[in-house]
């Protein structure tokens, strides 16, 4: 029989070594710190001025409209006391639940505590008025442009987001009951997680989103077959082993985004657009990119487009004895194959037979989301950065992206994580999300300052390799895949740049989800559908609107228009079987440079 005394004991010996343990923890957690490099200010939040314009825009509504400002303020009081003598009178009937009404659902407050319990519903009620009063008073701004109330619009929401009871130990009810049930344990895993993540990433602070342990690149993930064929400083080329008797004559050239890895296009068999499009009876070739380090400062678009995109085309030209391929690009890669196309134009080079963009943008005229970071103040600090490193580290990039999800990809990881002291999941998109590349400081100085904050190229006045490009140049047979939630590339901004491309023969299609999942959607799950209309002279609305939506993937819809534009059929082009021996197995060992240890 167990005795009081020696339960005590037990926890006792349990409270004594966890602590022994954080302090341990402590000491590790300066050092990872320390090591910490530091970043712009300007990557961390917008300059003074942009607060001061607030403010101004503030006060000039006290100036010249006083009633609509203390119409809000008196709205919000209202709301905060009446919540507050709601609880009151609750708690005076020695009632200790929550009222009725528990206010709004959100699924960050999943927990029922939080709709049961008075002390949790009052801090999420409040919580939630307090959240719905600064949105509401940054919407009745009239003093500040569309630019500016984008920013302070994004900038609030995520100070908002930051402060949401979730996020702290004390308000956050799961994270109260796990430290309990396991008498202190999970809190001392999560600062163990923590510190393993600040040591990983040189001092950032960069959330964990997948189990890295449960994956290897080429063992079971990015294992499709076939052989690296070709290499240079700014890629490898591979080719894919074969899986029909014969293919089609005209081969594919894929070029994907060298912000992230190309094995999002391979992940596991079932989901792998790589197999698919060998299984369909195509050589394949994919371009996986260097992943740069700090003697890459001097590399831009040029580079790119000369040793990556020609090159590369060169190669399966070579390879498959062939005057014209089939080229495809995605993200960023597309954007840059249309500059090629422009390119390739002015120089007579008829090497492109047919072009597939996957969420690619060409006009930059409506920025969205990424409105916050496209000013001058973010811009320079940018540019600092890349003064200082030679490259953009990937965290910033990942950052970035990350912060226009927060709660999903910042917040509620974060809590799982270090608040619950729990692992997180073996879930390979997640992984790939986390495996980044950094970016040439040249390239993207050029990219960001031409591209997106100029519009050079939709503007037709992009000098480029000693010619002047535009998207109107782009007139090869062409499909633009843009997908329905994209945050990222939104697919009324890719539609416009369509229409702006001088092809008589282009297809716009839209498949549903969002930047990732839309494009990685395989036949098999019947998942996500796709909008096709081949009507391109109406606006984007009226496109969806009259176009007809078909279930399940787009990916059929393209083959069936690729096989159109792929020549007869051929025996099987084998990797290695030509000029271009194997230099070693895919997925190649660019693939496998990690951003952290190139900085």
């Amino acid at each position: 029989m167990t005795t009081n005394t020696e339960v005590a004991g037990e926890n006792r010996e349990k409270l004594e070594a966890n602590l022994a343990r954080v302090e341990e923890l402590q000491q590790r957690l300066i050092s990872a710190i320390s090591k910490r490099k530091p970043t712009p200010q300007a990557l961390n939040g917008p300059e003074n001025e942009f607060y001061s314009k607030a403010a101004q825009a503030y006060f000039q509504e006290w100036m010249t409209n006083p009633a609509k400002v203390l119409e809000h303020q008196v709205e919000y009081w209202g709301k905060t006391l009446t919540h507050f003598v709601e609880a009151q009178q609750t708690l005076a009937r020695g009632q200790l639940k929550a009222p009725e009404n528990p206010g709004p659902q959100d699924r960050r407050f999943k927990n029922p505590l939080w709709d049961s319990h008075p002390y949790f519903n009052f801090v999420k009620q409040q919580y939630l008025i307090n959240a719905n009063a600064i949105r509401e008073g940054i919407e009745k701004l009239e003093e500040l442009d569309d630019v500016e109330k984008r920013r302070l619009r994004y900038f609030s929401q995520q100070i908002v987001d930051m402060l949401a009871p979730t996020n702290f130990l004390a308000t956050n009810p799961d994270a109260l009951m796990k430290a309990v049930e396991t008498e202190g344990e999970s809190l001392v895993r999560g600062l163990e997680n923590l510190v393993s993540d600040l040591e990983a990433n040189n001092g950032e602070m960069l959330v964990r989103l997948a189990d890295e342990s449960a994956f290897s690149i080429g063992e079971n993930i990015a294992t499709a077959e076939g052989e690296v064929i070709f290499r240079n400083r700014m890629m490898e080329v591979i080719q894919y082993k074969p899986t029909t008797e014969k293919v089609h004559e005209t081969p594919i050239v894929l070029f994907p985004p060298w912000i992230n890895k190309f094995y999002i296009l391979d992940l596991k068999p079932q989901n792998s657009l790589i197999r698919w499009v060998v299984d369909q009876g195509y050589t394949l070739f994919v371009v996986s990119w260097i992943n740069p380090d700090a003697s890459y400062a001097d590399i831009g678009l040029e580079e790119y487009v000369e040793e990556g995109y020609l090159k590369a085309i060169g190669v399966a030209k070579e390879v498959c004895e062939v005057d014209k391929v089939n080229a495809v690009g995605y993200c960023i890669a597309g954007t840059t194959l249309s500059l090629t196309l422009s390119l390739m134009k002015k120089r007579g080079d008829k090497s492109v037979k047919s072009a597939t963009f996957f969420t690619a943008l060409t006009d930059f005229s409506d920025q969205g989301e990424f409105t916050p970071f496209l000013q001058n103040d973010f811009a320079d600090g940018i540019e600092q950065e890349i003064e200082q490193e030679g490259i953009l580290p990937s965290f910033i990039m990942a950052r970035t992206f990350s912060y226009l999800r927060s709660n999903d990809l910042i917040y509620g990881p974060a809590i799982r994580h270090y608040m619950m002291g729990e692992t997180p999941p073996a879930f390979d998109l997640l992984y790939w999300n986390g495996d980044g590349a950094n970016l040439p400081g040249k390239m993207f100085k050029d990219y960001l300052r031409a591209l997106c904050q100029r519009n050079e190229f939709a503007e037709g006045t992009f000098e480029f390799l000693g010619e002047t490009l535009s998207v109107k140049d782009v007139d090869v047979p062409l499909m633009s895949i843009a997908t329905e939630t994209d945050h990222i590339t939104a697919a009324r901004d890719v539609f416009r740049g369509v229409q702006m491309m001088g092809s008589k023969n282009k297809q716009f299609v839209l498949g549903e989800s969002g930047h990732i999942a839309g494009i990685v959607n395989p036949p098999t799950k019947n998942k996500y559908g796709h909008y096709v209309n081949d009507d391109l002279s109406l606006d984007f609305d009226a496109w969806k609107e009259t176009g007809e939506k078909h279930e399940g993937s787009w990916w059929p819809h393209w083959e069936a228009w690729l096989r159109k534009r792929s020549g007869k059929k051929v025996p099987a082009r084998v990797p290695g079987d030509s000029p271009y021996k194997s230099l070693c197995p895919a997925p190649g060992t660019y693939v496998a440079i990690k951003a952290r240890d190139q900085i």
